[in-house]
């Protein structure tokens, strides 16, 4: 059965509709990621859009959306994923960092309330089940998809996830903070062995220095950690809304010569993992 991933959103902090960010991406946060008849969304930045879209045409009735954290830029293209407007539409809501301060049935809620947004979260038609777990903890899907989560180093809480699917696992690990030569065990430890992880890679090393504090990481800091972990392939994700095609592309020309497993996600891009 298909283990599959594909990028709907690739973008960090803010979308960037312009003509300078078309080849890699406006879109913020947002994976698909099929695993036999399992279906999974990674958060629901701008680019869930697209994606409920597809669901419209498919006539897909069910999923679960698993949110790394509630930041803005993660979860403001919700109120645009279509399927929610639609009575068939089952959709089960997991966080692992709100299980103390109110859950996440609350926070969008919040994002939908008058006056934010003109349709509340009751007036909606698909069936919504809210899930609070605490990071660190190991969810199940279904008969042979297990996800291991990992709390990451983000203002507010963030979680890491690991989906397991027939011995193949794609990580996500995003939005996180490195400590410069402090490898984040816990990172090392979610990500071992993994075919594909997708990690922070908002910064460049040079960057860093000044944006210490803001909750995100290098590219470079994902390459040192799969590396050192063991990881099958790096995919680079969260670009920073300043970092636009012409840069992207300097980017992705230093980061396959210092390791020719790593690629740069973009949206729209699919792939496999066998």
């Amino acid at each position: 059965m298909a283990f599959k991933v594909k990028f709907w959103g690739v973008r960090g902090s803010i979308a960037c509709p312009s003509p300078n960010h078309v080849v890699y991406g406006g879109n913020t946060s947002c994976i698909e990621v099929t695993a036999g008849d399992v279906h999974l969304i990674l958060d629901a930045g701008t680019g869930i859009r697209g994606l409920g879209n597809e669901f419209i045409r498919q006539g897909r009735t069910n999923s679960a959306l698993l949110l790394t954290h509630t930041h803005w830029d993660h979860i403001n293209g919700f109120p645009f994923f279509s399927p929610i407007f639609c009575q068939p539409m089952t959709l089960d809501i997991y966080a692992g960092h709100l299980s103390d301060c109110g859950g996440i049935q609350q926070v969008f809620a919040s994002q939908m309330a008058t006056p934010m947004f003109p349709v509340p979260l009751e007036a909606l038609q698909a069936t919504l089940r809210f899930v609070d777990f605490r990071s660190g903890e190991t969810l199940r899907f279904g008969e042979d998809v297990v996800v291991q989560t990992a709390p990451l180093n983000h203002p507010n809480g963030a979680t890491g996830y690991r989906i397991n699917y027939n011995g193949h696992s794609v990580c996500l690990i995003t939005d996180t903070e490195h400590v410069p030569g402090q490898p984040d065990q816990r990172i090392l430890d979610l990500i071992e062995g993994a075919d594909l992880v997708i990690y922070d890679s908002t910064y460049t090393d040079d960057e860093f220095a000044a944006k210490v504090g803001w909750g995100h990481s290098t590219w470079q800091e994902g390459v040192r950690l799969c590396r050192a972990a063991n990881v099958h392939r790096l995919a680079i994700f969260h670009h920073d809304p300043d970092h636009d095609d012409e840069f992207m592309e300097r980017l992705e020309d230093q980061a396959r010569r210092m390791w020719d497993r790593a690629l740069v996600a973009r949206d729209n891009m699919e792939l496999t993992l066998d």
